[in-house]
């Protein structure tokens, strides 16, 4: 045993048992963040403007604070940004995370000295975990691959700014820095296709152990090696082992991972954020990330089927209950309060706390009151390729058809399929089964003869990447909604439509 990896399980065993104590004390430990936060950032301008100092309980801040998004804090930023300090936070933010997504342009997330330090420990601690519960401890010593957006930064203000992928990676442990790749250089490349290509060329004779990042973007890098190798991923890294993820549910993609590389490897799912590390798949058996209830995040939700009532419910998470699809709300040591990400959770468990992502605020489909979220499109597709063990798919995104050529309205869906199921038909009533099964609410639809069942458009091959790429925005973070209330996607990648 090396020693880098004789070190990791040690440390491993520590962290571990550090996470039991909080989660096995979960109110106490959020009380703590709470007030924590309260305390630090009475003296902001934040902290002032919203009566901090009188502020004693979480009845009396929700009296003070009011559920925000990121146009709510804008005018916060912007200060920041012209160079006042003690304004959201203690102090100047040490960068910006630079995202898109806002109906105004680009965000600017605030990244803190607290805030970026657990980040940093959540995902180191992630991996730990890892290594506690399943034995594994030999990646370490080999070869580790992020493939993230740009380290650069652009330092044009006070506080410089960037990708959160490429703000993490110069905070990279010591220990983990002669192991990791790809170069600074290649990951200051722009150009997606082109940096894969050279991510190849660092990548190939090396000792690849575990490799990270969206599952699409991955998929890409290993069609890539085995396009110039004739090889599959188990022969070129033999002693790959680790898959690491986040941001999108793997499911859909796990059966065309395992033809690319060869073999199964264990994968490791996060829920990273810009605006905060939430959870982390802590056990290999248990379903659900655990909710990181002591890294600087104090959380609130609302049930999603009340967030748009006058006065919807707000609660911590000692009221929260199990089968209930919530909003999750934030507020951090980076002074973003009773900020919303836009993401909704269910809890799989509160014995510890732990949660599925199910999907996007703003990605839904109810164009006729269904309300269809993005775990049952997820799920249906996945037992549906589970009953048709010879379908394997890209990716895929659904949409309302409310004026068919033909016919009544429907949901389509875009499927870009590897291997095609030998019956297309059966297929897709499978898939309309179990969204008639998850969802009373469309089933009534389909029985009420408002909706016929679902329809599935076939994609070309590449579809979706050549769509991505027409976007500006192959590579990287970003990714296809798996769903949406509207046609904008749709109507653009129906260019794409394969011809049958």
């Amino acid at each position: 045993m090396l020693i880098k990896s004789f070190l990791g399980k040690r440390l491993a065993k520590l962290i571990v048992l550090q996470t039991q104590k909080w989660s096995g004390n979960p109110i106490k430990t959020q009380k703590k963040v709470f007030n924590h936060l309260i305390r630090e950032a009475k003296d902001t301008a934040f902290g002032r403007a919203h009566n901090f100092r009188s502020i004693k309980s979480y009845e009396d801040f929700k009296a003070m604070v009011p559920i925000r998004d990121y146009e709510g804090l804008k005018g916060y930023v912007e200060r920041i940004q012209k160079g006042e300090s003690n304004v959201l936070w203690k102090g100047v933010p040490k960068f910006f995370a630079k995202t898109s997504g806002t109906t105004s342009g680009a965000k600017y997330i605030p990244l803190t000295k607290a805030s970026l330090a657990c980040q940093i420990k959540a995902a180191r601690n992630a991996l730990f975990h890892y290594v506690a519960y399943s034995g594994n401890h030999q990646f370490i010593d080999g070869k580790m691959i992020f493939l993230q957006g740009s380290p650069e930064l652009n330092t044009d203000s006070k506080v410089p700014s960037g990708r959160l992928s490429g703000i993490v990676a110069n905070y990279v442990p010591s220990y983990l820095q002669s192991n990791r790749l790809p170069s600074y250089k290649t990951n200051c490349i722009e150009d997606w296709e082109q940096k894969v290509d050279a991510i190849i060329d660092e990548t190939l004779s090396e000792d690849m152990r575990l490799i990270s990042g969206i599952p699409s973007w991955v998929q890409m890098y290993f069609e890539r090696l085995q396009k110039r190798t004739g090889r599959n991923i188990a022969e070129l890294f033999p002693n790959f082992s680790l898959f690491v993820y986040g941001g999108v549910n793997f499911a859909p993609y796990r059966r065309k991972f395992e033809k690319l590389i060869g073999k199964k490897v264990d994968s490791l799912e996060l829920y990273p954020a810009s605006e905060g590390f939430i959870a982390f798949q802590d056990t290999l058996n248990e379903k659900g990330l655990l909710l990181l209830l002591d890294y600087g995040i104090f959380y609130e939700f609302i049930p999603v089927d009340e967030f748009y009532d006058e006065t919807p419910t707000r609660i911590s998470l000692e009221d929260v209950k199990m089968g209930v699809h919530y909003v999750i709300i934030l507020n951090t040591n980076a002074g973003l309060w009773g900020y919303n990400i836009g993401d909704t959770v269910e809890f799989t468990s509160l014995n510890p706390y732990r949660i599925i992502v199910s999907g996007r605020l703003k990605h839904f489909i109810s164009a006729f009151g269904e309300h269809v979220i993005s775990k049952e499109v997820e799920q249906a597709m996945k037992l549906a390729m589970e009953a048709f063990p010879e379908v394997e798919t890209t990716e895929f995104t659904v949409a309302p058809e409310l004026e068919p050529h033909e016919g009544l309205p429907h949901h389509e869906w875009f499927v870009e399929f590897v291997s095609p199921p030998n019956d297309i038909d059966k297929f897709s009533k499978s898939i309309d089964e179990s969204m008639r099964a998850q969802n009373s609410y469309y089933n009534d639809l389909i029985k009420g003869k408002v909706l016929r069942p679902l329809v599935i458009c076939s994609m070309e091959k590449n579809a979706f990447n050549t769509y991505m790429k027409s976007q500006g925005k192959l590579g990287g973070q970003n990714k296809i909604p798996r769903l949406a209330n509207n046609r904008s996607i749709a109507n653009d990648l129906m260019r794409f439509k394969k011809n049958t």
